[in-house]
């Protein structure tokens, strides 16, 4: 029963943190047009170990490169590490990338993903983390941000902040608190959830130097850490929207019959 109760308390909680960032960061809204679930893999896929705007860079600059994906595939490979090198990690990501669609059109025989839009969460994460570079944080982005599924993913920033707020307690990967995370993370929040806690994460609580003072969420917080410091600056600095790469994908024009 101990455990019952416990998980009824941490959905409290978590519903009182959603709010709380809701009412200093705002409440997100995703766009009406989203991109196709293929060039968000492969947007995240580049979005591994580098900032949003650097990685942006990287799938602009291939996308304006190639007008397929069928054309990465095939291109040499020494082509598209030069085409995302602003990225970083381009020769370990030009290889995911050209593996996962050869993958996919083994499997599909289309570079395509459409699929996975008649298929479950549980189904998608299966496929996904099959691919060779396919975390589950990757494939829950695709989820989120392609198919507008309800799934609540953890990047490092999540998972600090859901550690040091008591919200997964004992979950020392993003994988472990994402799991953690399923059953207490209000139905429809998902987005509003994840998107508000990487800009707290990018603002407040960061890695080292959280700036405690200023934060909304001290007394929901746990972290043996914390100090609370006098803060000059006014609430409405936190409420400045940063860039994130995967709300700035870019729609794709060809249906699922035009996919190559």
């Amino acid at each position: 029963m101990k455990g019952i109760h416990d998980r009824k308390a941490l959905r409290r909680k978590t519903r009182r943190v959603v709010a709380i960032l809701e009412q200093t960061l705002g409440v997100p809204r995703q766009k009406k047009g989203l991109p196709n679930p293929l060039d968000m893999l492969i947007a995240t896929i580049l979005s591994q170990n580098t900032n949003d705007k650097n990685s942006h860079r990287a799938y602009t600059s291939l996308r304006k490169k190639y007008r397929t994906w069928g054309e990465v595939a095939r291109a040499p490979k020494r082509s598209v590490i030069s085409a995302i090198e602003s990225g970083g990690m381009a020769n370990q990501k030009a290889s995911r990338i050209q593996e996962v669609l050869y993958v996919l059109h083994q499997h599909y025989r289309r570079y395509t993903l459409f699929p996975l839009k008649r298929k479950n969460n549980d189904e998608v994460l299966s496929e996904l983390t099959s691919l060779k570079g396919v975390g589950v944080k990757t494939a829950a982005c695709v989820l989120l941000f392609s198919l507008r599924r309800d799934v609540f993913p953890v990047d490092t920033h999540v998972h600090r902040v859901c550690s040091r707020l008591g919200l997964a307690p004992g979950c020392r990967t993003p994988e472990q608190t994402f799991d953690a995370m399923k059953s207490i993370v209000p139905r429809r929040k998902a987005y509003s959830f994840h998107t508000n806690l990487i800009r707290f994460g990018r603002k407040l609580c960061r890695a080292h130097n959280p700036d405690c003072g200023f934060c909304p969420l001290y007394d929901e917080c746990t972290f043996r850490g914390k100090i609370r410091r006098l803060n000059k600056r006014k609430t409405r600095s936190l409420a400045d929207h940063d860039f994130m790469l995967l709300d700035n994908v870019r729609v794709s024009r060809l249906q699922p019959g035009g996919i190559e």
